[in-house]
């Protein structure tokens, strides 16, 4: 199990990232370092990905002649 260095989160969100305390304490470590850009960064969402996306999850559910 990995220990949590609380003292560094707390500095991060609270002094480098400026949050509130309600705010700094409904995140996640994970949360907290995504906001601050740590870690593996991902390549932006292309247009051909939102395409990708898009067909994957319809915003409308397909009527009963289209779930053939």
């Amino acid at each position: 199990m990995t220990r949590i260095d609380w003292a560094g989160l707390m500095r991060l969100g609270l002094v480098e990232l400026r949050l509130t305390p309600e705010v700094f304490w409904t995140l996640t470590p994970g949360e907290l370092l995504l906001i601050a850009g740590v870690g593996p960064a991902r390549a932006p969402l292309t247009r051909a990905g939102l395409e990708a996306l898009l067909a994957r999850f319809p915003d409308r559910t397909p009527t009963l002649t289209e779930r053939k």
